[in-house]
């Protein structure tokens, strides 16, 4: 596909695909947003769809380049998600294998607003957090333990290459006196199979419906440690309360609501067995989002990065730390060291 002219061949490949009709010109609109792929709004006769293609090379600073091929990983989550009666999740309406690209039902923003333009805008409801961690672990927990699953989402080198060497490999770099610790986190995480993992739970890949949270973005789908996921959302909610401080006391309490209905979930493994590796696999994405290959762009003041860098330092300083470590070390660190 030429992307330099994408609004007529997306339009041509709806048609072909048969979600347009044969002499139908739907407008095509790109969306801003996305560091990781293109999507674009399609408003087809019968109602919008939305198209994303993988880039290869990612839309951040660093040279950050990854397999397209998680084009089709994601749908496959979809599709695998989809009939859980856990997270909802957009339908695939159609797909390119060759092409990197799908297409999916779409959601309107003004009834399912992105929860991080919420949670920015102080609009913080812990119960909707607390959703958000059930629905995560409905997922984990309907997919734990899958030999077919595991099979179909052995995508161990894609997980690396997205997840693993830009935020614990590319951090170690810069840290070297942490670097053994955050290495044992990589391979411990690396090292687990338990269940089917999104990739990338984050508040702007998730949508506050008026149903409950969807879940978007899953490029990053890889069969290995639920860990993962719970750890990478806990996070964001740390990192807004040093974002705006003035909505600390509900980002603390949505923290809590997320992480405490998670685990209420967890019934694959002992819930404290799973705390014990995401606790200091969330230091270690603490430290990354200011000092990795994808640093949070709205932490621009250097004491915000160096509050959250001492944060993650002491955390990953304990032998065994908990969530509620995590979340007194970001709360009650007013100054940065």
């Amino acid at each position: 596909m030429d992307m330099d002219h994408p609004r007529e061949e997306i339009a041509g490949w709806l048609r072909d695909a048969g979600l347009a009709g044969p002499d139908e010109r739907p407008p095509v609109t790109p969306l801003a947003g996305g560091v990781s792929s293109d999507v674009f709004r399609v408003d087809l006769g019968s109602g919008p769809v939305c198209v994303k293609r993988a880039l290869a090379r990612l839309k951040v600073a660093a040279d950050w380049r990854a397999p397209v091929e998680r084009s089709a990983n994601e749908a496959a989550w979809l599709r695998a998600v989809g009939p859980l009666g856990g997270p909802i999740v957009p339908e695939v309406l159609a797909e390119d294998t060759a092409r990197h690209l799908f297409a999916m039902t779409w959601f309107e923003p003004a009834t399912h607003p992105v929860w991080k333009v919420e949670l920015a805008a102080g609009r913080v409801d812990p119960g909707f957090a607390a959703a958000v961690g059930r629905a995560l672990a409905t997922a984990h927990a309907r997919t734990a333990d899958s030999p077919e699953l595991a099979r179909t989402f052995a995508t161990d080198a894609m997980f690396v290459s997205l997840r693993i060497e830009p935020y614990l490999a590319h951090t170690a770099a810069a840290h070297p006196g942490l670097a053994g610790r955050l290495s044992e986190i990589a391979e411990t995480t690396l090292g687990t199979r338990r269940a089917l993992v999104h990739g990338d739970v984050s508040p702007k890949n998730i949508l506050a419906g008026p149903d409950g949270p969807v879940f978007l973005d899953a490029e990053c789908a890889w069969y290995g440690d639920p860990a993962f996921d719970i750890a990478f959302c806990a996070n964001h909610l740390l990192l807004k309360a040093v974002w705006k401080p003035q909505h600390a006391p509900a980002y603390a309490a949505a923290f809590e609501a997320l992480v405490r209905a998670y685990l209420d979930g967890v019934a694959w493994e002992p819930p404290e067995a799973l705390e014990a590796r995401a606790a200091p696999l969330l230091a270690g994405l603490l430290l990354a989002r200011v000092d990795g290959k994808s640093p949070v762009e709205y932490l621009t003041a250097e004491t915000d990065r160096a509050r959250v860098r001492g944060a993650a330092t002491a955390l990953l300083s304990l032998p065994a730390p908990r969530f509620a470590d995590a979340a007194r070390e970001i709360h009650d660190r007013r100054e940065a060291p």
